[in-house]
């Protein structure tokens, strides 16, 4: 009896055994068989792997961690260049500012503008013959208006007959323009002729208009002695000056 118990023991101990394994082999997928299904698995998934972007993309993780570097580098050189683009802007505005001071600046040829040209109607003009220097006439405005006026750049002088007004001597040319206050007086000077006689075609001439500067439409119309003045191709007039010795200095 006790043999027969033994072994029956012995059978149902082999067959929890047998039922043991064969459950870890089912749980773990190994065992003779199934090793050699994994091996053929393994090799036929390596194909397929290289041929499919999604098993790449989902195997390679860390290749495409390598690759977060990169992009890291990427989105940070993003960022500096978009600062650098910041900086260029920045720099836009700098120049803008800039711009918006040479346009300030500009306010100085807008002051130009601004400026309040003698008109003949507002000033009593006169010319006159002086002895020193030589052949040189000196004109003279006065400001007879109530209010300030100047007297811009040169005087376009046009004598009786010419042909064209003279130029102006460049270098008389005053650091400021003359502006005169009711009753003050501004000067320029006009070279007739050749103190030495080498000029040519030249005539006397009665009459004088004196146009303020070159853009003025009205003209004033001093006297000129009865006799005329003689005048020659060497004319050439001065710029307005503040002071009678400025403009006979030419």
């Amino acid at each position: 009896m006790s043999t027969r118990t033994d072994r029956t023991r012995l059978l149902a101990a082999a067959a929890i055994a047998v039922a043991t394994l064969t459950l870890t082999a089912c749980n773990d997928g190994t065992g003779t068989k199934d090793e050699g299904a994994a091996e053929v698995s393994t090799s036929t998934s390596t194909p397929a792997a290289s041929d499919a972007s999604p098993s790449r993309a989902s195997g390679g993780t860390s290749s495409g961690a390598g690759k977060a570097d990169p992009a890291a580098k990427d989105s940070t050189g993003g960022t500096t260049g978009s600062n650098g683009t910041s900086g260029t802007s920045g720099t836009s505005g700098s120049s803008g500012s800039t711009g918006a001071k040479n346009s300030t600046g500009g306010g100085s040829d807008d002051s130009g503008a601004r400026l309040k040209p003698c008109s003949p109607s507002a000033t009593r003009t006169t010319a006159t013959v002086v002895s020193r220097p030589l052949n040189h006439l000196l004109l003279s405005v006065t400001n007879t208006g109530s209010k300030n006026c100047d007297l811009v750049y040169y005087a376009a002088v046009q004598f009786q007959d010419a042909q064209s007004v003279p130029p102006v001597i460049k270098d008389s040319q005053p650091q400021a323009v003359v502006t005169l206050a009711p009753g003050e007086s501004g000067y320029a000077s006009v070279l007739l002729s050749a103190a030495d006689g080498s000029g040519s075609n030249g005539y006397t001439a009665k009459s004088l208009a004196v146009y303020f500067n070159t853009d003025a439409t009205a003209a004033a119309h001093p006297s000129l002695p009865s006799k005329g003045v003689y005048i020659d191709d060497s004319i050439k007039v001065t710029y307005w000056q503040a002071d009678m010795a400025d403009a006979l200095n030419w």
